[in-house]
């Protein structure tokens, strides 16, 4: 089975991705590190030099942040499955491990906030739970607990804490906002009374002397609430809100305000009159603004999975970080390289380095998905095929199209692969067609348009000699196609929809994964099945690849786990798991030296290939 207990982890050497969505997801720590959640792996990227390290122990995505005053902890929460409890880990900053594991809130923890003294931890529950509860740091324990609303508010989605006093904390969200006292291992809270205001609180921030709190709403304004009593201070600004709602806020030592908008423009506020002292348009909705201690420069992040450095002088937006938002669709590495990859989402290619993980370029078609992709062997040609029925060829270092195929199917292009001399690339659609076309000096021909599938191609694997090819698709049909006469040699058909097939390197069988949950070793003359094995426990099997020299495999899928099997023994051999979403492909660097798997929670994961010599 692909999870047994035991097999050796794989090691993630780095990772590609920042969860936008994760409301103050970025952090900075003292250290000179950028903190910031990606599927169930919290990820320490140094600022200096892009240095990666990782925590990794959650079983599902990271749904909350927080780093301590003083950078010796930081603390993340998950979410989970309906009925199970949501974990909160603590980390030991100094040691990477582990100083804690809680559990206590019913699937999902929402929010979290040191005290700044180190003493305490408050974590907030997700709607399914609503509940507050403290925790002491030294003992492990929680102290006490309490329902975060009462029954005619709306969920709470926000917790901070006192800047001085580790016995304050706030709450906030839908039409509510309390002070939260904790005397002698019991919590009492004050609602904040703002008169007749009827307001959705999505950011709370607490001023440096603790005066005031700031509250940022869904309508656009920001409530300046006094903290000792309770009352509402002012309200602003009065007429230029912020559109789509303000989901960020920083308080700086001078008591301005970095505000983030729900429509990507980021603000510098007045702390006397919420004027709007700069502004800057970013991509998307911000939702983390993070400042470094020295408050000359801060970094934010965006909804669209961009990190940008900020400086306080001149207001100017660096893009430093980039990644995919949406699922990635596919991967693919060049042949005899490991040092590129390219990744494909809902509207874009982009080219990435492995080395230093950073986009190196990014091919975009609007309003267009980008299914799949394939790198011609000689590498001087990126083939993509994309929802609105275009197939595109596409040169990998300046990016414009060379060729662009319209129409090339009917309900969308869906799978794609070129062959091996760089002259032909064969297509499958939604419409269950596999096309064959020929690429000219200046356009291309449909050569042959073979009819046998009823449902959408999932995968189109190229026979070395270029004479043979394997389709599979969701009705459970697997063809070996001849691609000389343009025949079926082969119709395989299977209890299942497939998902992925792989030629062996050998080319006398083929394997093939779906959502049976199983690989399955088929014999390509008589379409005879060689071999069932149990690949996963829980969802279908969605990609699948096999290393040059046919000793092992990798595949992945709902489970969200990446498997290495041995292909003579049938045998997992080691697993990696850090992926938050389904896994949607995988590749091995036909050097053996890396393996990357993408999800589709816009996650992309480098491992070291743990069998990087044939033995």
């Amino acid at each position: 089975m692909a999870t047994t207990p035991g097999n050796p982890q794989l090691e993630l050497e780095a990772a590609i991705g920042f969860n936008g969505r994760v409301p103050s997801g970025l952090k900075v720590h003292p250290d000179h590190q950028l903190i910031y959640p990606l599927g169930c792996t919290v990820i320490l990227k140094r600022i200096t030099d892009g240095k990666q390290e990782f925590l990794r122990g959650h079983t599902n995505n990271v749904t909350s942040i927080s780093v301590s005053k003083s950078g010796s902890y930081i603390a993340s929460g998950q979410i989970t499955s309906w009925g199970f409890k949501a974990t909160i880990f603590i980390w030991n900053y100094s040691q990477r491990s582990v100083h804690a594991e809680l559990q206590f809130h019913k699937v999902k923890v929402e929010s979290l906030a040191f005290s700044p003294n180190d003493k305490y931890l408050v974590s907030l529950g997700g709607q399914d739970d609503d509940s507050i509860v403290v925790w002491d740091i030294e003992t492990k324990q929680a102290i006490c607990w309490s329902p975060a609303s009462s029954r005619t508010a709306g969920p709470c989605l926000v917790v901070n804490y006192s800047n001085t006093n580790d016995n304050i904390f706030v709450s906030a969200g839908s039409g509510i906002i309390r002070v939260w006292e904790l005397d002698n291992r019991k919590i009492r809270f004050t609602d904040c009374k703002i008169g007749q205001l009827q307001r959705n609180v999505k950011c709370v921030e607490i001023s440096k002397d603790d005066q005031f709190l700031f509250c940022g709403t869904t309508t656009g304004d920001i409530l300046k609430i006094n903290l000792r009593t309770g009352l509402l201070s002012d309200i602003g600004p009065v007429k230029a809100k912020h559109n789509f709602g303000v989901v960020a806020l920083k308080v700086l030592e001078s008591g301005d305000l970095l505000v983030g908008s729900g429509s990507g423009v980021l603000s510098l506020c007045s702390k006397t009159n919420f004027k709007n002292l700069k502004r800057i348009q970013l991509e998307k909705e911000v939702t983390s603004i993070t400042v470094k201690d020295t408050e000359q420069q801060f970094f934010v992040g965006t909804e669209a999975g961009c990190v940008f450095h900020i400086s306080f002088n001149d207001f100017e937006a660096e893009l430093i970080y980039t990644s995919h938002c949406g699922p990635v669709k596919d991967v693919v590495i060049p042949f005899g390289t490991s040092e590129l990859f390219a990744t494909c989402s809902d509207d874009d290619i982009r080219l990435w380095r492995t080395d230093k993980p950073k986009e190196l370029l990014r091919i975009s078609v609007p309003k267009a998905t980008c299914n799949a992709l394939d790198f011609m062997l000689d590498g001087h040609s990126l083939i993509s095929a994309w929802s609105n029925g275009t197939i595109r060829v596409n040169g990998p270092e300046s990016g414009p199209p060379t060729i662009v195929i319209n129409d090339a199917h009917k309900m969308g292009v869906t799978a794609i692969a070129g062959t091996r001399d760089c002259k032909r690339i064969v297509s499958g659609g939604g419409d269950g067609e596999v096309r064959v076309w020929e690429l000219l000096p200046h356009g291309y021909r449909l050569v042959e348009n073979m009819k046998k599938h009823k449902a959408t191609i999932s995968s189109i694997k190229i026979k070395s000699n270029d004479k043979e090819c394997v389709s599979v698709g969701v009705e459970g049909v697997c063809i070996i196609w001849d691609l000389e006469r343009f025949v079926s040699l082969q119709v395989i058909i299977a209890n299942t929809m497939f998902r992925a097939v792989c030629y062996h390197p050998e080319e006398h069988l083929i394997i093939t994964s779906g959502t049976d949950k199983k690989v399955t070793y088929w014999d390509v003359y008589n379409g005879s099945v060689i071999r069932n094995l149990e690949g996963s426990l829980s969802g279908p099997i969605n990609a699948m690849h096999i290393t040059k020299d046919g000793r092992h495999f990798v595949t992945g899928g709902d489970d969200k786990v990446v498997t290495v099997w041995t292909f003579i023994e049938g045998m997992v051999t080691h697993v990696g798991t850090g992926h938050g979403g389904s896994i949607t492909s995988l590749k091995i660097s036909s050097d053996k030296r890396i393996l990357v798997s993408t999800s589709a929670d816009g996650g992309i994961l480098l491992w070291k290939f743990p069998h990087p010599h044939s033995s």
